[in-house]
């Protein structure tokens, strides 16, 4: 394996693991059972890192844009409008400047996938076709059901989060009801269903490359819209290319990066620099890459 692409890899694992660590250091929620509570819990993190997990610090953006769709029919206060409108702004500003970057780099689920795939097993390719299933769970689940399914209040519900979100399962359910006796007598057909759905991603996440990723997140798919605008940006040159495929092998989106550089799936973990045996591809800023080449 190449050196450059040990050190890639090396550094990517840092940042990720860091990064679970200054979301998610409430550790003295583990032992009351409570959840952080705090002004930070305004504060959205740019990955899937849900409200209720007792070590979370932070809001989930797709959480805060659910209970903004869900309750703006209810509830037309000013400060309900400014909320959502955070969030869509920050979710925007940070697609701009990075693209799906932050999925590759920071956020604890997708570390996860890496770590469970790089179980010795038989491995398979996600379907193509299924990457486009992560679209409509963003305009249903996000959008759409929590703004025109309302109860008999006018308020919707936040669809994504309470019936198929694995991420909040593993990181706010099963701690919950472990640690709390009253929510362990409060399961029923809910709970089981997010439990089905999380152990399924699991079993799926060892025989495949982050198949939530790829399939079902929504915040991906927000941040997909910006791979081919934002301000970070790869390329490959295409006079230097020799088509090995060898990006394809190590990709964890199971892209080719000759075939489209900012592809709306890339994650931009850089695994397919590391492995270019002829340094056909890199990154940087718009219009100049990392070793300070125009770009065409």
């Amino acid at each position: 394996m190449p050196k450059l692409h040990r050190h890639r890899i090396g550094l990517r694992r840092i940042v990720q693991i860091l990064s679970l660590f200054l979301i998610n250091p409430y550790f003295s929620g583990l032992s009351s059972g409570g959840i952080y509570q705090g002004r930070l819990k305004y504060v959205c993190v740019p990955v899937l890192n849900c409200y209720s997990c007792p070590l979370a610090v932070f809001a989930c953006p797709l959480g805060a844009l659910q209970n903004f769709f869900a309750y703006m029919r209810a509830n037309i206060s000013l400060g309900l409008y400014q909320s959502g409108l955070y969030v869509l702004g920050f979710l925007g500003i940070i697609g701009a400047i990075f693209g799906r970057a932050t999925c590759g780099w920071i956020c604890p689920f997708g570390l996860l996938q890496d770590w469970a795939y790089r179980l010795k097993t038989p491995k398979f390719k996600v379907p193509r076709p299924l990457r486009y299933v992560k679209y409509a769970a963003l305009a249903l689940t996000i959008f759409i059901l929590p703004a025109l399914l309302l109860d008999e209040f006018g308020y919707g519900q936040v669809w994504f989060c309470k019936w198929i979100c694995p991420a909040g399962t593993l990181e706010a359910g099963i701690p919950l009801v472990s640690l709390n006796a009253g929510y362990r007598e409060a399961i029923g057909t809910q709970f089981w269903v997010k439990i089905a759905i999380l152990v399924s991603f699991i079993i799926w996440m060892i025989f495949s490359r982050r198949p939530f990723c790829q399939t079902l997140c929504p915040l991906g798919a927000i941040f997909s819209f910006f791979n081919g605008i934002s301000l970070l940006r790869l390329s490959v040159d295409e006079e230097v290319c020799v088509k090995c495929d060898n990006c394809y092998r190590a990709c964890p989106m199971d892209l080719r990066v000759y075939e489209d550089a900012n592809d709306p799936n890339c994650i931009r973990c850089l695994r397919c620099k590391g492995v270019c045996p002829v340094k056909a591809v890199r990154w940087g800023w718009i219009n100049r890459s990392e070793e300070g080449y125009e770009r065409g």
